[in-house]
Parts: structure tokens; C-alpha cells; sequence
């Protein structure tokens, strides 16, 4: 399956999925003058390349396929590149689930990585990383890579009866193979936040940062931990001063980054839309969902969903700007030499853009 189609950037774009189906959940990540795109789209994952810094992208291919691919509220696939080496990520299963609260999800799904090594023109067969079969059907999960081409992904995890953890888990080899599995974090009270996405950063030096709502005292706020090697963690540190007293999971995770400056965090308290850098007051930039971020050399760019719009936040600004008038679940990625790319649902295609 194949888009054929090779797009400017210069103006904002729609990508249809080559499958016809709904395209749902886009992601995006750059290094050096790669760019990724992946998204969703029925039982298929599609990955769209650029070797030129996002001027121009190559046909869309088919990463997998799989019976049941959780697709909404996050739950989409990740990307992360190191040179020429991309990694994908999915929750993939077999059997739907039934009932009130199946929200789509697999019975039986596990978090698969896929690889290239030819910047995306063809895909290894998938690998599973969790340790414990069935361990992530909530389809919650993150990906990221360190400067030394070092790949972590942390999920929802449910391998025991006894509630929502956090687990993650690394690999050296350009994904191809997975380490054991870590537990980063187990709430007091049972259960983390069952329907929100972690998130993951790693610095130029190699600190691994993990960002997750928890459920604590009655509360859904954000917490975060570091870690030097990704299999020992810091004890959690609550973000913001504020926070959400709720009983009910807002299915909404948030955003970070590392930067030089250090490492920036975004995400939701109520219809509010927060930018916080760990230990400080946290800064209210909006209102909305699905909020994101994205490091450069010009400093961190807030992409979210507002009912007039998808907005955007650049560095160095104090107003926002609209780049599309409606759209959903956007992603960003800054570029080595300057400015970001974005994208988001819309009328069932997915739509992307540069950002200055």
C-alpha cells in the first residue's frame, strides 16, 4: 500500500491514508534533516518520511497491520529517529474487547516495535516489548531516544490485578531487541491514572525524564521522574502547585521536553492548559486538550486543540497563533535548522504544516 504522492511544505498539506480509512492519531519526530510522521489509519500503521529537513516528504508506507490497533484518545502509535534508524511503536492485538469501558482496545494487546534503518523505506517485522504478554492493552505509551541512539518506551501497564503501573523498558540496538522490563512507578493508592498517556524526554546528556497523571488524595495531577540509566528512577515529583480534585480520568497526558535551559512539561487541569518547569509555579498559556511540545535551538513550541482551533505557542511569543481552524490531537516536532512541523486530524486525513 502506497500513497503516491511526494508534497511541499511550503503550504499546509492533507494526507489521506493510502487505505482509504479514517486517518487517525499523528505523530512526529525529527534529528538532523530527518523527519518522521506515523499515524493510523483501520488496521494499519502508515509512516511518511522527509530527508530534508520536512520540505518535502516520500509515499506514505504500510509500517504493520494488525486486527485491533487502538486509535483514539492517544493510544496511536509513536515515532522516534536516531540517523537513519527509526523506531515505531503500537499497542497491537488480536481479540476486541467488549463491555461499557472497552473504548476499542485489544483483550490481549501488547506493545510492538518495529525498525528501519533506511530512514523508513522498509520495516522490520515487529518485536514485543513488554515482558508480561497481554501487560499493555490500555494502549497507553511513549517513545523516546537519547543522543547516543538509545530508544525507551514506558506504558500503562496492566500485568497485575492490583491496578494501573508505570513500566518502561530500553534498547541499545536500535530497537531491534528490548530490555527487561523496569517498573518506574506504582501509586500508594493502587492505580495511576487509567486512561492518561506518559510521556518521555531524554537531554543531551542522557537523563531520562517520565511524565505521568497519577491518582492521588482524590487528584489527577502530573508527576514526573528521571533517571540516569532508565532502570533506576527518582522518587516522583508532583508538577505544578495547583491541582485537579476529580473523579474521573480526563484522558488527557500532556506534553515534555529537554532542552539546554532544562526540561519543560505541558498539560491539562480542567479546560486549562499549563506550561511548568519542574520545582516552579506552573504558567497557564490557554485553554483546550491535547496539548504537546516540542525542543529547539530557538526554545520549546506548544501545540493544542481550543474550540477555535489548533493553536500554537513559538518560542519567544507571548500570543498564540491559529494554524488551522479546527483539528484534533495535533503533534509537533522543532527542526534542526530552525522552526517545527505540525500535524493534526481532520476530516479524516491528517494535516501538517511548518511552523516558523
Amino acid at each position: 500500500m502506497h500513497l503516491l504522492l511526494v508534497f511541499s511544505m511550503v503550504l499546509a498539506a492533507s494526507l489521506p491514508s493510502p487505505n482509504g480509512e479514517t486517518a487517525r492519531e499523528p505523530q512526529l519526530a525529527a534529528s538532523g534533516s530527518e523527519v518522521a510522521l506515523v499515524y493510523g489509519a483501520g488496521h494499519s500503521i502508515f509512516f511518511s518520511g522527509s530527508t530534508d529537513g520536512g520540505k518535502t516528504f516520500a509515499p506514505a508506507v504500510e509500517v504493520a497491520e494488525g486486527e485491533v490497533i487502538p486509535l483514539s484518545r492517544h493510544r496511536g502509535p509513536r515515532v522516534a529517529v536516531a540517523g537513519s534508524t527509526v523506531v515505531v511503536t503500537a499497542v497491537v492485538g488480536k481479540t476486541l474487547s467488549t463491555g461499557p469501558h472497552a473504548h476499542g482496545l485489544p483483550s490481549d494487546g501488547d506493545l510492538i516495535a518495529w525498525r528501519s534503518v533506511d530512514s523508513g523505506k522498509t520495516w522490520s517485522k515487529g518485536v514485543r516489548v513488554n515482558d508480561v504478554e497481554g501487560a499493555s492493552t490500555e494502549g497507553l505509551h511513549t517513545l523516546a531516544v537519547g543522543a547516543n541512539g538509545r530508544f525507551f518506551a514506558f506504558w500503562l501497564d496492566k500485568r497485575s490485578a492490583k491496578g494501573t503501573k508505570l513500566f518502561g523498558a530500553s534498547s541499545t540496538d536500535g530497537g531491534k531487541t528490548w530490555s527487561k522490563n523496569v517498573a518506574v512507578y506504582e501509586s500508594p493508592e493502587g492505580t495511576i491514572c487509567e486512561c492518561c498517556h506518559p510521556s518521555a524526554a531524554v537531554d543531551a546528556k542522557g537523563q531520562v525524564y517520565v511524565m505521568w497523571r497519577n491518582w492521588l488524595d482524590g487528584s489527577r495531577d502530573m508527576y514526573m521522574a528521571r533517571s540516569q540509566d532508565g532502570v533506576v528512577f527518582s522518587k516522583p515529583e508532583k508538577l505544578g502547585t495547583g491541582t485537579w480534585k476529580l473523579n474521573a480520568c480526563p484522558m488527557d497526558g500532556g506534553g515534555i521536553a529537554a532542552s539546554a535551559s532544562g526540561v519543560m512539561t505541558a498539560w491539562r487541569r480542567d479546560h486549562d492548559l499549563y506550561l511548568d518547569r519542574p520545582g516552579a509555579p506552573e504558567v497557564e498559556v490557554g485553554q483546550g486538550t491535547d496539548v504537546a511540545l516540542s525542543a529547539g535551538k530557538r526554545g520549546v513550541y506548544v501545540i493544542w486543540s481550543s474550540p477555535s482551533g489548533v493553536q500554537v505557542l513559538a518560542p519567544g511569543q507571548t500570543a498564540t497563533s491559529t494554524v488551522a481552524p479546527q483539528g484534533s490531537f495535533p503533534a509537533i516536532a522543532a527542526l534542526a535548522n530552525g522552526g517545527a512541523i505540525a500535524a493534526w486530524e481532520s476530516a479524516g486525513k491528517i494535516s501538517i504544516q511548518t511552523v516558523p
